[in-house]
């Protein structure tokens, strides 16, 4: 009976210490995940507040154990500021993408790893994903977010004032621009040259899609079969050109948020703008304010905008949170996401196949032109920024002198050819 009692403690308490191995092991685990901690990058620090208040906490309400952080960098900083942080190995799990070949340079260099696996990837199309895949669109390694459309915001007030209509052709538009002036009281066009990007985004990308015949001349750039000094390209800068005596003094010193204070302070008129500009007009205007596609050359003319593919997110290959940052994507890729995003930042349309009732009437009606004009992307993002020089910081520089005069039209267009020809083959032909 003295044996099988020894039997029966020892069998007792090996349970009893195995169950306490769970439990610990359990707790463990529970401590780890609790103090899960992910770290997004990103370049839209206008959108933190959004972040901080709106989508991290929906996460978290099914997520409680994974914390997040939002971490963004000024718009022109993040892409060096990103790969130096990469580079350090302290970036965060999370990378906020742009879209083509900026991203994938970065999973080349096994920055990024392959979401392919991640679930919800399968809620968008290859359209949508073609942004941030290989070449062969067998890979993709970011979890696609949102697409902007280009166009202009005017100011409804100002122009129920002059009793202005919304421009439809180029020469409707500059009519409208002359009676703006006439009048003495507004800036006509709310633009600085000073940070160069908006030149080439809002301006020469925003109009151009209307010259080159958007996919058309965007594509048969890519094969050769069209050159920046065809006629397309230098007559969208010829018309850039026009802007300038409408941009009010200083416009060259003029930074973005200068910009957008100029317009949200009710001095400027028109504002070249892309959808993202919406949700800070809607907090910082207190005046209603309205938009209109980039004008026709001709009445009657087949329209085109850029509704480009803007934003993804993917992951860190040094995490170490992996699991936590899938977890984190896949939720990006579900509807409860889109419907945040797409009303928490409108001007932003996700790129999932969940509808969507955009409740912002500016930002339905950037969306809305998608029923009445052709659909491209700009022009410099796939493939032809590749090189050095790059298409989209040379676009930049000679949008910018084109607007401030110290750069014709024709020469404009010859620097971006030239630079292209010199190391990308079809155009060397």
């Amino acid at each position: 009976m003295k044996t099988l009692h020894s039997k029966a403690f020892r069998r007792r308490a090996g349970q009893l210490l195995a169950t306490a191995s769970v439990v610990a092991a359990a707790l463990a685990f529970a401590n780890v995940a609790s103090a899960q901690t992910l770290t997004i990058e990103s370049w839209r620090n206008d959108d933190a507040d959004v972040w901080n208040t709106k989508i991290i906490p929906a996460f978290n309400k099914t997520h409680p154990n994974i914390k997040v952080q939002f971490k963004a960098d000024p718009p022109t900083e993040y892409n060096a500021a990103l790969n130096a942080r990469l580079a350090g190995g302290t970036a965060g799990d999370l990378i906020t993408c742009r879209p083509f070949d900026a991203s994938l340079d970065l999973f080349k260099k096994g920055n990024l790893i392959a979401v392919n696996d991640v679930k919800g990837l399968e809620n968008f199309s290859d359209v949508a994903k073609s942004a941030w895949s290989t070449d062969d669109g067998r890979t993709t390694f970011c979890m696609p977010m949102a697409s902007v459309i280009h166009g202009f915001v005017y100011n409804k007030e100002i122009f129920d004032e002059l009793k202005l209509t919304p421009p439809k052709t180029v020469a409707e538009f500059h009519a409208v621009l002359d009676k703006i002036k006439a009048d003495g009281k507004y800036t006509p066009i709310a633009m600085g040259t000073a940070d160069q990007w908006e030149a080439a985004t809002m301006g020469f990308q925003n109009i151009g899609v209307n010259y080159w015949k958007g996919e058309e001349g965007r594509k048969a750039l890519i094969e050769g079969k069209q050159k920046f000094t065809d006629k397309p390209y230098v007559d969208a800068f010829k018309e850039l050109a026009s802007w300038a005596p409408y941009m009010g003094d200083g416009y060259k010193a003029q930074k973005y948020p200068d910009t957008q204070n100029l317009f949200t302070l009710g001095r400027a008129a028109i504002y070249p703008a892309g959808s993202w500009d919406v949700p800070i007009f809607r907090k910082q205007a207190d005046f209603e304010f309205d938009a209109f596609a980039p004008p026709v050359v001709n009445a009657g003319d087949k329209c085109y905008i850029s509704d480009h593919t803007d934003i993804a997110i993917g992951i860190n290959a040094k995490s170490q949170n992996m699991e936590a940052a899938k977890t984190f994507l896949s939720w990006v890729a579900s509807p409860e996401f889109a419907e945040i995003y797409a009303n928490e930042l409108p001007g932003f349309f996700p790129l999932s196949k969940a509808k969507v009732d955009v409740k912002d009437p500016v930002a339905a009606k950037f969306v809305g032109w998608r029923g009445t004009c052709e659909s491209s992307i700009r022009n410099s993002y796939q493939i032809l920024s590749r090189g050095t020089p790059n298409l989209e910081n040379e676009l930049w520089n000679v949008s910018a002198q084109v607007m401030n005069g110290t750069m014709k039209p024709e020469e404009a267009a010859k620097k971006a050819e030239d630079g292209l020809a010199s190391w990308y083959e079809p155009h060397k032909k």
